[in-house]
């Protein structure tokens, strides 16, 4: 074959084959763009199921049946229903059940009070099957319940103290009443039982205050918005409310130096639970004996805690006593408790304070020497 007769013949085959190569580069480009958009699509999903879980305001964990956690969020951490990749020990005994018959159970826990700063106390936990198909996985969704069981709690508690509570000044009242209808003309006794009925009628409606303050913290109402506190202004407000007080037993309120330390919270509830250990303080010392507030930052953990406290240097509390000095009505002393109007109910309040902080209240006390109230609020 000619050289000419063989260009002429490679020109034609060229012409006839580049089509077939546009074709196939067309063909291979776009195969490698759906191939990766495929790749992004099955990423980006699975990324956002990542996020999805993890964001979760309700905790999930995901267990198979030697107990280890496949897959959990923060939120499954915050309840307590995983700790370092262990499931909680009655979830777990609840996941074995969920395992045998292949039914939804519901858990009700109610957890003990952890580090400052958790306002979690009972959650709900629902364990079931992670498919019907496979007996491989079961998967807990908590959900936190402390606010409606707070709520019940207080409603049901109101009831009980109101009814029970306040008969005893109504009691009162009422035979003053009648001690001062047998003789009306009599000066001396009109005075003098009539000054008993205003005093029982005081007590009366500090003691309906108090119940519902109480009752508000245990949850009737709603907890508020937290927001940035200056302790100094609290001691500041709680030392007024109580100044008064304090100059007619000749006590002084001994204020540490200012600090400048800030916490998340109520203000006004903070310095209802200031003012109420200040006005125990008084109420326990001697004449002329002074109450100390001080406050400091330390260290728990990872976490920096604010504590403030009350010192005073009165009759002291037994040990057996320490551990009811926060409930409802309970009196150390209950003739003085009588002779200085208190209702039973100012250490409840500030423990109830001190919780919805996510705060706790500690007393050390020495009959004799005096009691240090310990206000601990996370920063």
């Amino acid at each position: 074959m000619s050289p000419l007769l063989a260009f002429i013949g490679g020109v034609v085959l060229a012409a006839l084959a580049a089509p077939l190569v546009r074709r196939a580069l067309r063909w291979r480009l776009r195969n490698r763009v759906d191939g990766g958009s495929d790749s992004r699509r099955a990423a980006t999903i699975s990324e956002v199921l990542q996020l999805a879980v993890q964001g979760s305001p309700m905790g999930i964990a995901v267990m198979n049946q030697d107990g280890r956690v496949l897959l959990s969020n923060a939120r499954a951490h915050d309840m307590s229903l995983v700790y370092d990749r262990t499931v909680q020990s009655e979830v777990w005994e609840t996941a074995q059940e969920v395992f045998e018959d292949q039914e939804t159970h519901v858990l009700d826990l109610d957890l003990p009070i952890r580090a400052t700063g958790s306002r979690i106390r009972n959650v709900r936990v629902v364990v079931k099957p992670l498919t019907l198909t496979e007996n491989t996985y079961v998967i807990a969704y908590g959900t936190d319940e402390s606010e409606n069981v707070r709520m019940e709690h207080a409603r049901r508690d109101f009831v009980a103290n109101v009814s029970h509570e306040l008969k005893t000044p109504v009691g009162g009242m009422a035979l003053l009443a009648e001690a001062l209808l047998e003789d009306p003309g009599d000066p001396e006794m009109v005075d003098y039982f009539g000054t008993k009925v205003l005093k029982e009628a005081h007590r009366m409606g500090d003691m309906i205050t108090d119940l519902i303050s109480l009752s508000k913290l245990q949850g009737a109402e709603a907890l508020p918005e937290m927001a940035p506190v200056r302790l100094d202004d609290v001691i500041d407000d709680a030392i007024t409310r109580n100044h008064v007080t304090a100059e007619g037993r000749n006590i002084d309120l001994i204020r540490g130096e200012p600090t400048g330390i800030t916490v998340m919270g109520d203000q006004s509830l903070l310095t209802s639970a200031v003012s109420n250990l200040i006005a125990n303080a008084i109420n326990y010392s001697p004449d002329g004996q002074p109450v100390s507030i001080t406050q400091q930052v330390r260290a728990s953990g990872t976490q920096k805690v604010a504590l403030v406290r009350v010192t005073d240097r009165g009759i002291g509390i037994a040990l057996e006593d320490q551990k009811r000095v926060f409930e409802r009505f309970y009196r150390v002393d209950k003739a003085r408790s009588r002779s200085t109007g208190g209702t039973g109910l100012g250490l409840a309040i500030v423990k109830h304070v001190a919780q919805n902080h996510g705060g706790t209240i500690r007393v050390w006390s020495r009959p004799g020497t005096g009691s240090t109230f310990t206000l601990e609020l996370p920063m």
